[in-house]
């Protein structure tokens, strides 16, 4: 017996130090994961990730986008990534300051196989001229959620990779931005979603597989954030749980988008109107059974879309959207 009890005591114990020892390669990089990951994967097959660009679509409300017929889509690819080798671009998020249009995204840097920040700009939103890159920390980023607050811009990223939810703020716009601090730390959030309602900060984060969303919420920006006590909000289920850009406000109601993961990553996107929300309630309902915007199979998009940034300008709906070819 004593003999099985240290068997047991062993296994528990290799098992736990293997856990621990991952999560600290993973998120301090003690030893070369990714060099080790670049090594293997051949960045010229981007499998069902890719290769992902970026384009521009429009309608008269959020729920009829299509490509203008003035914009030749993609309006950006990694192609015109001048300071990376870039492998694709996605997740784009704009910003209209004074008339003209900024764009933020991610590029996956082919040599590191790790996502950093850039930033392209356009006098119309039409053809848009790529910048630089602004944010590169030593682990991957992607999804720069950017919003103006109290005259400052802010940028969420995601940085699963950190464990945490990392708070930016411009110092020049559009272009330096400095750390001001984690808003969640002590997991791996997906697509960090913030926005503001009714004087409170509410937050969207997905976790695990891509199958499961919480909310959070706080009196402040930089502080005080709190898990909702319905979490998870939606749980195994990954056609609706991954966030899919900026929350929107609608003929006066909320509305947050999803994408669709399955039966495969980023196929399309879903909005879903957020009949009940209180620190202590919440509620939502489909607010279609068509998506937003869906795989065309054919050309810059034909395998999938995953994410749409909208804003509403003059009389309509612009939003930045990403698309995969295969």
């Amino acid at each position: 017996m004593k003999r099985y009890l240290t068997i047991s005591a062993l296994l528990i114990m290799t098992f736990t130090a293997g856990v621990i020892s991952g999560m600290v390669i993973q998120k301090y990089e003690i030893f070369p994961d990714r060099v080790l990951k670049t090594a293997f994967n051949n960045p010229e097959q981007e499998g069902p990730y890719g290769p992902w660009s970026i384009g521009i679509y429009e309608g008269s409300t959020p729920f009829d986008l299509a490509a203008p017929e003035d914009v030749s889509n993609p309006v950006l690819t990694g192609k015109d990534v001048a300071d990376r080798d870039a492998a694709f671009i996605a997740d784009p998020f704009m910003v209209v300051k004074n008339g003209k249009y900024f764009m933020f995204f991610e590029v996956l840097d082919r040599k590191s196989d790790q996502g950093v920040i850039a930033y392209a700009d356009s006098a119309d939103g039409r053809e848009w001229h790529y910048r630089k890159v602004v944010i590169n920390e030593k682990f991957h980023l992607s999804y720069p959620y950017v919003f103006e607050w109290d005259n400052s811009y802010y940028l969420i990223p995601e940085s699963n990779e950190d464990f945490s939810v990392r708070l930016y703020k411009a110092t020049q716009f559009p272009e330096k931005w400095e750390y001001a601090g984690n808003l969640l730390s002590g997991y791996q959030y997906l697509d960090p979603s913030i926005f503001r309602h009714e004087d409170k900060w509410w937050m969207f984060v997905a976790a695990g597989n891509h199958e499961t969303l919480n909310l959070y919420f706080s009196d402040n920006l930089l502080s005080g954030w709190k898990p909702h006590p319905k979490n998870p909000i939606v749980k195994r289920n990954k056609h609706f749980s991954r966030p899919a850009g900026r929350v929107i406000v609608y003929d006066g109601k909320l509305f947050r988008l999803a994408q669709d993961d399955d039966p495969s990553y980023g196929i399309q996107v879903f909005a879903f109107e957020i009949s009940e929300l209180s620190e202590t309630s919440y509620a939502e309902k489909l607010a279609s059974t068509k998506p937003i915007v869906t795989k065309t199979a054919i050309g810059w998009n034909a395998a999938g879309m995953h994410h749409v940034d909208l804003h509403k300008i003059g009389n309509k709906w612009v939003s930045a959207v990403d698309g995969r070819s295969k």
